[in-house]
């Protein structure tokens, strides 16, 4: 089966952009006589016909962002689609949220029907930037916790060094020296989290234990902790990958019969709302997840109508260490 025609296909073939192939399509009248006949011409010979679903979002004359998450289960995703949901309704525009279940696979089959439906993209993607490129075809994307090189993407850009850096020295300064870490599992190398943790533990001289196989999940973490302090049992205080693992070594700890944070002190890194319920609430190295998706969201509008981008540091978001009662 043929590869289905999109607007991006009729935009190169007419060397024009997206936003001019749909004022064409659509009889507006922004364009010269000469550019509509083109694009026409261009959409007669690929046979493209728009779908029905993009042509009601021509009606509304609204721009669409496609939000692609990779798990909506994970509460900070979770939070971040709500920043850029919020973002974007202030602006009167759309926003359709895509989950890959943080899988290739299911990244490349979103690509294929995102295109026909959005203006423009945002989110996170485990795709090399030429594949997405090839998928996208020059329509405007904006790269979460990632760098980029083609200038028709952005970046929303995560530091989470100086705060990881903070949470160790917050422990050594509270007495501890024994301070393991539990990370991320299904990596093919270890995460920069990890060396973030490594190198802050080297400045203080100090040994770095790690288990590396937590899977995102409450009962991962507890698993990845049991492992941790089997193999380490005289750890005094534990950080990991994220919040959602860290809850799990709560929950491993008290089973254990551990006080929190009196035998084993515990810091997450995401900074979720959800922290604040568990008991005792739970200390984490903290990002702002509503500024993520709402930069997200400005930024996309700016490439949409071909706007010089924000300035780089405004595309920054810096982690800091949120204490609460764990640590």
């Amino acid at each position: 089966m043929s590869k289905r025609v999109t607007i991006n296909d009729v935009a190169r073939v007419a060397g024009v952009s997206r936003q001019t192939v749909s004022r064409a399509l659509n009889d507006k009248g922004e364009i010269d006589a000469g550019t509509k006949q083109r694009v026409l011409d261009a959409a007669r010979e690929l046979g493209y016909r728009p779908s029905r679903f993009a042509r009601g979002l021509v009606r509304q004359d609204s721009t669409t962002i496609g939000l692609v998450i990779p798990d909506l289960l994970n509460p900070f995703f979770t939070e971040v689609a709500a920043g850029a949901l919020e973002a974007a309704r202030a602006r009167g525009w759309h926003v359709i949220v895509y989950d890959t279940a943080d899988s290739i696979t299911e990244e490349r089959g979103t690509l294929e029907v995102v295109v026909a439906q959005v203006d423009a993209v945002v989110g996170y993607f485990s795709l090399d930037e030429a594949e997405l490129d090839r998928h996208l075809g020059g329509m405007p994307a904006v790269l979460i916790g990632r760098d980029h090189r083609s200038p028709r993407f952005s970046s929303i850009r995560i530091d989470g060094e100086k705060g990881v850096h903070e949470a160790v020295d917050h422990l050594v300064a509270a007495g501890h020296r024994r301070i393991g870490m539990l990370d991320h599992a299904g990596r093919a190398e270890p995460s920069l989290r990890r060396d973030w943790f490594t190198d802050a533990m080297d400045e203080h001289g100090l040994h770095a234990p790690v288990v590396g196989n937590a899977v995102q999940s409450a009962d991962g973490g507890a698993e990845a902790l049991n492992e941790l302090l089997g193999q380490h049992p005289d750890l005094t205080a534990v950080f990991t990958y994220n919040d959602i693992i860290a809850m799990g070594a709560l929950k491993a700890a008290r089973r254990l019969g551990k006080a929190v944070p009196g035998d084993l002190a515990v810091i997450g890194f995401d900074g979720l709302q959800l922290g604040t319920v568990v008991d005792p609430a739970l200390t984490s190295v903290a990002l702002d997840t509503r500024r993520i998706g709402a930069l997200a969201i400005a930024q996309a509008g700016r490439l949409v109508a071909g706007e010089p981008s924000l300035p780089d540091e405004e595309l920054l978001v810096s982690a800091v260490l949120l204490v609460r009662e764990s640590a």
